[in-house]
């Protein structure tokens, strides 16, 4: 969809209301110098899949499978606790891994780790220019829809009383699953 949107608007065919510094990126001269076409690369040389994108598969599956580790394991417990206080983070260049000095204990959190998990999942397919960004998000929502869904169905299983679970979604807010 940007790059589409981009092309028509530099060469005319349409006028988009794009912010100007998605117009005004170093990468559209770069790409269109590079290819002859404003249409972004493709990482794959057999390009795109041949069927529909939305909502994207891999973004579904990680969302599924985040709710359900969050549903397992309660998100606000720092994730230093549970790592003996051995925590790694990466380097500001990105090419090492340095002792976490995070201030704020909530600052890395079972929950916070399992949700860029999720996201790692998605956006690959994203940067590899095989789905739009909306594929990946909207496709962590049906899967977590999804297993929120299975895990509510599920109650009718248990002998056990159990009076639900609280789990917090992708966009922040807290739900609880009774059983």
């Amino acid at each position: 969809m940007g790059s589409g949107l981009v092309r028509t608007t530099k060469t005319g065919q349409a006028s988009y209301p794009l912010h100007g510094s998605v117009l005004n990126s170093k990468s559209v001269p770069e790409t269109f110098a590079k290819y002859g076409s404003y249409f972004r690369s493709q990482v794959f040389p057999e390009g795109w899949p041949q069927h529909p994108s939305y909502a994207q598969g891999h973004g579904a599956i990680a969302g599924a499978c985040a709710t359900i580790l969050k549903a397992a394991f309660d998100g606000s417990v720092p994730f230093d606790s549970i790592n003996n206080g051995a925590t790694r983070i990466a380097s500001e260049d990105g090419r090492s891994l340095v002792s976490c000095t995070c201030s704020d204990s909530n600052e890395i959190s079972v929950q916070i780790e399992i949700n860029k998990l999720a996201s790692n999942l998605g956006l690959g397919r994203n940067f590899a220019g095989v789905h739009w960004r909306t594929d990946y998000s909207e496709g962590l929502k049906l899967g977590e829809a999804v297993a929120i869904r299975i895990l509510s169905d599920q109650s009718d299983l248990y002998a056990e009383e159990f009076s639900g679970l609280t789990l917090t979604k992708f966009d922040g807010t807290t739900l609880t699953v009774n059983y």
